[in-house]
């Protein structure tokens, strides 16, 4: 789990925008670290958010971006009668399941900006009323929305996690480095 990301090769745009996606992912993925799924389900503030439902929620959201890049819908249709289940375990799911499933968005994610043609390549965004209608982005536009996603969501978990049981992000990381600096 990347905590610092390292300068590209020169000319590799594509690498740097996906250091910078895996980073932040990291952050997210170290929040739950050592907590059984009852704890990361758990919303110790007074946000509805939990560890389980951040993770939850950033790997469908990236999973839907790819997917609609690449002209295909996403793997889980989310309307007004199940957004709820976007953001909690439902049906037997696990935190270890989410982050299998999200490993693999990740690496079909790489694997789409690696092989489009140009980061200029663009597709239409989806017939939403929260988007301007018949606007295309571009792919390097995709892989900039998902850092930002990610990010914003590792803040989240940064305060949810604390909130939890006091851990910070510092602490985690050391924790995950096998250090005692926590």
């Amino acid at each position: 789990m990347v905590t610092h990301v390292r300068a590209e090769a020169y000319g590799d745009e594509r690498g740097a925008l996906l250091s910078f996606l895996a980073e932040q992912r990291g952050g997210i993925r170290r929040s739950v670290l050592g907590l059984t799924d009852e704890q990361a389900s758990s919303r110790p503030s007074a946000s509805e958010l939990s560890l389980a439902g951040v993770l939850k929620h950033v790997a469908e959201v990236e999973q839907g971006w790819v997917a609609r890049a690449k002209g295909e819908p996403p793997a889980v249709k989310r309307d007004e009668s199940n957004w709820h289940e976007c953001f909690t375990l439902v049906d037997g799911e696990s935190v270890e399941q989410q982050l299998a499933y999200w490993e693999q968005v990740a690496a079909e994610t790489e694997a789409f900006v690696r092989s489009a043609p140009s980061l200029d390549d663009t597709f239409p965004l989806p017939d939403e009323p929260w988007f301007p209608p018949g606007e295309a982005v571009s792919v390097r536009w995709l892989v900039l929305h998902l850092i930002r996603e990610t990010a914003r969501h590792a803040g989240h978990a940064d305060i949810v996690r604390e909130s939890l049981d006091g851990a910070t992000a510092f602490e985690l990381v050391a924790k995950e480095q096998g250090s005692d600096w926590g």
